[in-house]
């Protein structure tokens, strides 16, 4: 992974409302009623409810699902202490994760209180507050002092990430390590680098889950723990054995498993050398292990290796523990994270990992998935990670005592398959998907900083080959005065003025279009246009893709697309779709909003067969409203009369597909009363295509949606084309433009892989 600049960290976090995280009202709060409702006097009933029945805040309030990210900052990441004020944005990032992996709402709060003592009562003090506390980046000894007295003290969960974190991740890599070197946990003589909070937190997780207490030898900074030495805090002295070794390569010797939590470039590969036969090394210092994924693997070809990086495999990463730690913990009001809810979720972590992976996590990933030395913990994108750990979490928390709430698993499981919403998700597995098989994608813009940026980043997901149409003297002057961070050498750069296929590709153009009154002279003009260029590049075969669109409105850009690329093989019309990202709802399909001007039925009709098509290749299972001002012949009108006649030709064609009309839109979404006033109607749910009668309607309601609606949108996706071409928003940004290019290179493959089918 190419290095975070400065500047792209700083730009990320500056973005629109500065900082990561906001508060959004769950409550409407738009007439006097509501605000009487939800303050005064309203509000008093819940209080006095809250007072007699303290149990009743989880029912009334967000208590419930409400943790506190809580640090001093005196331990932060890799970059020490540099107090509360700058630690937080680490916990904001950390506040996002929560919410991204197992929707928990977070506050983060920062503690000017470098005193234990104080920072203990500061957060004692808060209980009434949250459900749960989350301590973040506080410097050892004093972080295992605070996290003992707050559990002493708190009726809510108390977690050091830090420490437990790491902990449970480790400790279920190393159930599967071990399963698959043949060892048994008892017999693991196991060394660990480091003597910090993960550390010491870690060697003792091990222990809990059956490595033998006196097999375990650490090393800090100025050698390994042993009963001689006199400078060890009370914690390091837990670890202080009878031994001989003094040094970490003294204590590797014979050792079966070595655990790094300290620094990079500490153990080499000779260190390694003499480790036991079929050796586990987990080097999880970060951003540098103490030994590197392939110096490990090449040292000693036998061993299982882990590390904290993504960009190899078996990824130590806490966001696999603490999201769902937490909600497993929250759900069932435990009052505590009891030890017995840890190695649940270490098992759980393990028990997935066996477990056949889905093709669904394949493809987001690029690869296929088995279990084995190269895969023994899940991938952090696995959504089946929430509802694994997350019930095994909290049925342990009920076993061994530390729950106060009802639970039941089943019921449970179903909740949580259906919390987080889907899309997003569905859309990085397109980026995956892309990187799979990266095609030629030309980006006739090139000169638009915007496109370098998301060329950089293109490069380095490795999900495209940019062709850089222009000047190679202008780009490279942009890339300079914008101080864009991008290798031009690993793309191609053509200027259509001085290509030595500027004249073929005129004169096949011109006999394109030559009855459609283009002449030779023109079609030389239209080259020199970079739009008609590199879709030329691509129907001669020099590229597979074309995206563009910053620079012109959407009717200039798409016509050349239609006179040189034109329609595929059976198709009648071309459509335009955006995807609505909504949290509850998922993917929403919305088309036609950007081709067809003129929709009579059999226009309808094709638009509904394209995206309902595509909303196929997002995962979703197509649901068709084909939307009027009518319901059902409710308005007897020409345009409510098309849309039915829409409906029946669908039908016909393709009896496969799921397709109801004409609908009013608010009955196509709200599939509850859609069945109270029309209960013949043959949806199964609510619509997740949505057809509109015509473009006017489309084109504003996807405006409109997106600028009230709370949702995401992406496109505009250009349905029906015979190559991967697509049109961009003109105010699109850089993290779009990647996504559209993704999206475009999965296109691109699927054409292919259809044209080779057909063949």
């Amino acid at each position: 992974m190419k290095k975070v600049r400065r500047k792209d960290a700083l730009d990320y976090h500056t973005a629109g409302r500065p900082g990561k995280i906001q508060v959004v009202a769950t409550k409407p709060l738009t007439s006097q009623r509501d605000l009487s409702l939800a303050y005064s006097p309203g509000v008093a009933e819940p209080c006095l409810a809250i007072a007699e029945d303290p149990s009743l805040a989880h029912r009334y309030t967000a208590r419930g699902n409400l943790v506190a990210v809580i640090t001093n900052g005196t331990a932060v990441l890799g970059l020490g202490n540099i107090g509360p004020l700058a630690a937080k944005p680490v916990m904001e990032g950390k506040g996002v994760l929560f919410k991204k992996f197992a929707d928990i709402d977070v506050f983060d709060l920062e503690l000017d209180a470098s005193d234990p003592d104080r920072f203990v009562e500061c957060v004692a003090a808060l209980e009434p507050t949250f459900g749960g506390i989350n301590l973040e980046d506080i410097k050892a000894p004093e972080s295992f002092y605070i996290e003992e007295k707050l559990r002493a003290r708190m009726k809510i969960p108390v977690f050091h990430d830090d420490q437990h974190g790491t902990a449970i991740i480790s400790g279920a890599a190393l159930i599967n390590a071990a399963l698959l070197q043949g060892k048994a946990l008892g017999e693991l003589r196991v060394v660990v680098s480091g003597a910090g909070a993960s550390a010491i937190a870690c060697a003792r997780f091990f222990v809990a889950l059956g490595v033998d207490h006196g097999k375990i030898l650490m090393a800090d900074s100025r050698g390994v723990l042993h009963d001689g030495r006199d400078d060890l805090t009370p914690v390091k002295r837990e670890f202080a054995q009878r031994t001989t070794a003094r040094k970490l390569a003294d204590a590797l010797v014979g050792a079966d498993v070595f655990l790094g939590l300290s620094k990079g470039g500490v153990v080499t590969p000779e260190m390694i050398e003499p480790m036991a036969p079929r050796p586990i090394i987990f080097a999880l210092a970060n951003p540098d292990p103490e030994i590197g994924y392939d110096e490990a693997k090449l040292a000693r070809p036998d061993a299982i290796v882990a590390t904290g990086r993504s960009d190899y495999d078996n990824q130590v990463n806490n966001v696999l523990g603490f999201p769902f730690v937490f909600r497993g913990a929250l759900d069932v009001r435990a009052t505590t994270i009891s030890e017995p809810m840890k190695i649940a979720a270490a098992q759980a972590l393990a028990d997935l990992a066996r477990r056949d992976v889905p093709q669904e996590v394949s493809r987001a990933y690029g690869t296929e998935f088995h279990f084995g030395p190269s895969y023994i913990i899940p991938k952090p994108f696995d959504p089946r990670v929430l509802y694994w750990v997350a019930p095994a979490v909290a049925r342990a928390a009920v076993e061994s005592g530390a729950a106060t709430g009802p639970f039941d698993e089943r019921a449970y499981v179903e909740h949580l398959r259906g919390l987080l919403g889907h899309s997003t998700a569905v859309l990085r597995k397109f980026v995956r998907r892309a990187a799979t098989d990266p095609r030629r994608v030309v980006f006739p813009e090139a000169d638009d900083p915007r496109i370098l940026e998301a060329c950089s980043i293109l490069l380095d997901e490795k999900v495209a080959r940019p062709v850089l149409l222009g000047s190679r003297e202008l780009i490279e002057g942009v890339v300079r005065s914008r101080e864009i961070d991008i290798d031009l050498g690993r793309c191609e750069i053509v200027d259509p003025a001085t290509d030595p296929a500027l004249a073929d590709y005129a004169t096949s153009l011109y006999e394109m279009r030559q009855r459609k009154g283009m002449g030779r002279r023109a079609a030389m003009k239209l080259l020199r246009d970079r739009n008609y260029f590199g879709l030329m590049m691509v129907k001669h075969g020099r590229a597979d893709a074309v995206v563009t669109g910053l620079l012109a409105p959407y009717a200039e850009t798409i016509r050349p697309m239609l006179q040189i690329i034109g329609l595929a093989p059976g198709i009648r019309r071309a459509a335009g779709m955006y995807l609505m990202l909504h949290r509850q709802r998922g993917i929403l399909c919305f088309g036609d909003t950007t081709v067809n001007l003129h929709s009579d039925a059999e226009t309808l009709a094709d638009v509904a067969e394209l995206v309902a098509d595509a909303a196929s290749t997002f995962e979703l299972e197509p649901r068709v409203a084909m939307l009027s001002m009518s319901n059902f012949g409710s308005v007897r009108h020409a345009e409510a009369a098309k849309v039915a006649r829409a409906v029946e030709l669908l039908r016909s064609r393709r009896p496969d597909l799921e397709v109801e009309g004409e609908l009013q839109g608010n009955l196509a979404v709200d599939y509850a009363l859609q069945q109270r006033t029309f209960p013949f109607s043959r949806m199964s749910g609510p619509a997740n295509v949505l057809v509109f009668p015509n473009l006017d309607a489309g084109n504003v309601a996807y405006k409109l949606v997106r600028e009230l609606g709370g949702v995401t949108t992406v496109g505009p996706v250009l349905l029906g084309m015979a190559r991967a071409v697509t049109v961009l928003e003109r105010d699109c940004e850089v993290d779009n433009i990647v996504l559209m290019t993704a999206l475009t290179v999965v296109e691109a493959q699927e054409l292919d892989r259809r044209r080779i089918a057909a063949e």
